[in-house]
């Protein structure tokens, strides 16, 4: 991971995107020229023509980079383990204005893993920083694609919630450092 200043880029591609704050889909197209602001998680937030977009990590090519790894699980592993792996990849989710992952901002309240035949199913609940955001889905998405890439995970369902309401508090010591709310 690493946080971008201003990286010049050309699409390499067409490549669809998300408008930052307003959450609504898009397609930018091959040649065009922008900048990428954030590249944290395996997602980028890119600024085109004044405008903040969103591009998914599975879209890394069209900007000339490598997509995230995969991750592993140990062999035989537990559902704790997978439950672990998940929270690690949740970590790697990434509000496109906050360069801070929803874990440490407080926005996952929980994740179970529950055994289903030769698989696992999660059931993870989260919120958003405010109920209007834009960006809810995206991040819902986000998750959901993040976390159904580990191995024997079968099914992954992504409940928004807001209650209890989301607030400050519930950040990690270091998301609260690194904004200064400290």
């Amino acid at each position: 991971m690493y946080r971008a200043d201003n990286e010049p880029v050309n699409f390499t591609r067409d490549v669809d995107a998300v408008i930052v704050p307003a959450g609504v889909n898009v397609k930018l197209r091959q040649g065009q020229q922008g900048y990428i602001t954030q590249a944290l998680g395996g997602s980028f937030t890119v600024y085109v023509e004044g405008n903040l977009f969103r591009i998914a990590g599975k879209d890394a090519d069209a900007l000339g980079k490598e997509p995230a790894e995969t991750p592993e699980l140990p062999p035989n592993a537990s559902d704790d383990d997978v439950k672990q792996v998940a929270w690690q990849q949740m970590k790697g989710c990434y509000d496109p204005e906050i360069p801070i992952n929803i874990v440490d901002l407080g926005l996952v309240y929980e994740c179970e893993v529950t055994p289903d035949g030769d698989g696992r199913v999660l059931s993870i609940k989260m919120t958003l920083t405010a109920p209007g955001c834009g960006m809810g889905d995206v991040l819902v998405a986000d998750v959901k694609e993040k976390v159904e890439v580990i191995p024997t995970v079968k099914h992954v369902d992504v409940e928004l919630v807001f209650d209890p309401p989301w607030d400050q508090s519930m950040m990690s010591e270091a998301a609260r450092l690194q904004t200064g709310m400290m």
